[in-house]
């Protein structure tokens, strides 16, 4: 649909775009990102044909835009720029109709049904069909941006070239504008050029991004291609972290501060939990930055305030979410910082140890009743509803992991707690072989991201040496304090 071929130009002689060359197929969208000043403007007014190049072609479906009369090429090309100012009052309806200038014809044009069909469809598509009677002076700049995005859409040209089109908008409609977009893409064949100052919307959106440093092309391709951490870090000068949107498989960027923000001391120490016949709990100075198995904010996150909830064997676990929810603001406690796990176990069954080696120091909390324990490896002979989980292995390090640590941590601390159920010969009571674990377990690794740096967390590490030995005996300690509980009861 649009070739770029060797473009290269810029303003007063000066050489703004040097030497650009890309292809963009029907129905795809490509997304121009780059720092201010690195050209993405000036090479959207080149394609536009607002700019004459100074070397270098764009083509339209393999015809120079040269070769296009004004009418035929706003037929082909409907172009939004940056900004957009309206020269006398109009109002939105007489805007938008403008988008259908290349479709009249004669001197005495008549507006047909089709026309005001592509209006209306336009309008309804921006959001913008409530303003139609506004004048365009009365509305807000994301208003304003929205209309003049609806006056493209109805000139219903193969090819869109945008200038940052979300630019004023909200997120909500910049959601909307681009779901918009990216529906004529898929249903119509519409092919896009658009900038982008937003990193993620890009990615999210486009199917090809070009990054522009300086005027040159820095690199061509799939967002996942594009958009790498060091790539992104050199070309903005900025420091970033990149990682993978939860939904579609995109790459998506996080802003980093040049210098670590101050945060208060996290040290946890055993002194730190509170036992209670409801839950323990385990109140941070600060947040952890954590992961986690938990039934409520589980996954990755930073939290201050964790909790271990002993509930009946009777327990509802299908209501546990909005349940959990209320059990947590009765007792004033914060659902978006607090993670919460359930046992069957009373909170007395619970074991805290501490272990230290040289400057490393891991807290391990376990909770763990064996009376449901399973072998993993027969569990396709069972046949059972879910339950409450009843061995909760929490490991907190005061230290600081990556991300890849983090994974080693729940991986030994995992096998170490499978080895103290097979020290105690703990046994699935259908199979009678011995369990690797009960039918629910949870698992927390929780780290204060302070200190010492630890890449790794395998059993080899000195915090791997910790975190197995930790688990291991506190399992063990955990095991006998239920068993005994149990024999009393």
């Amino acid at each position: 649909m649009l070739q770029v071929n060797d473009l290269s130009g810029g303003y007063s002689g000066k050489s703004v775009v040097k030497n650009v060359t890309f292809h963009v197929k029907k129905g795809r969208i490509l997304g121009i990102l780059g720092p201010n000043g690195s050209g993405k403007s000036t090479l959207l007014k080149m394609i536009s044909g607002i700019i004459n190049p100074t070397t270098g072609e764009v083509l339209i479906e393999n015809q120079p835009i040269k070769s296009y009369d004004v009418k035929q090429l706003a037929k082909k090309m409907a172009v939004l720029p940056q900004l957009n100012a309206s020269t006398f009052s109009n109002r939105v309806y007489d805007a938008v109709s403008l988008g259908r200038y290349p479709h009249q014809t004669g001197f005495f044009s008549t507006w047909s049904d089709v026309d005001e069909q592509m209006v209306q469809h336009a309008m309804e598509s921006t959001g913008v069909t409530r303003y139609k009677e506004h004048y365009l002076e009365f509305l807000s700049g994301g208003e304003q941006q929205r209309v003049f995005i609806a006056q493209a859409l109805a000139q219903n040209s193969e090819l869109l070239l945008l200038d940052e089109p979300t630019n004023h908008l909200d997120i909500a409609h910049q959601k909307q504008i681009l779901d918009m977009i990216r529906l004529q893409v898929e249903q119509h064949g519409l092919t896009v050029v658009s900038i982008f100052h937003d990193i993620n919307l890009a990615s999210l959106y486009c199917d090809e991004l070009l990054l522009l440093e300086d005027g040159e092309v820095r690199a061509y391709g799939l967002p996942h291609e594009v958009i790498l951490q060091q790539q992104i870090a050199d070309v903005y000068k900025a420091r970033v972290a990149t990682y993978p949107h939860p939904e579609v498989p995109k790459p998506q960027i996080t802003m980093l501060p040049t210098n670590e923000l101050q945060r208060e001391e996290a040290r946890i120490q055993v002194a730190n939990f509170t036992i209670t016949n409801a839950y323990i709990q385990l109140k941070a100075n600060a947040p952890l930055k954590v992961i986690s198995s938990a039934v409520h904010n589980a996954g990755i996150g930073w939290y201050d305030t964790f909790l271990n909830r002993s509930i009946a064997p009777d327990y509802d676990i299908y209501s546990v979410e909005e349940e959990t929810v209320n059990f947590l603001v009765a007792n004033h406690f914060a659902p978006t910082s607090t993670v919460v796990m359930l046992t069957a176990v009373a909170t007395k069954c619970v074991e805290i140890q501490s272990f230290t080696q040289h400057d490393l120091e891991v807290i391990i909390m376990v909770t763990a009743g064996v009376g449901n324990s399973v072998d993993v490896t027969k569990t396709y002979l069972r046949d059972e509803e879910p339950h409450a989980g009843t061995i909760n292995t929490w490991v907190v390090i005061n230290g600081k992991l990556t991300d890849e640590a983090f994974i080693q941590a729940m991986i030994t601390a995992t096998e170490a707690k499978t080895k103290a159920l097979a020290d105690q010969q703990i046994k699935d009571a259908v199979t009678g072989t011995i369990a690797t674990s009960t039918a629910t377990d949870s698992i927390l690794i929780a780290a204060t991201q302070q200190g010492q740096e630890l890449p790794y967390a395998g059993p080899i590490t000195e915090i791997g040496k910790l975190i197995g030995r930790g688990v291991f005996e506190t399992t063990i300690a955990a095991i006998k304090k239920y068993q005994q509980f149990i024999e009393h009861e």
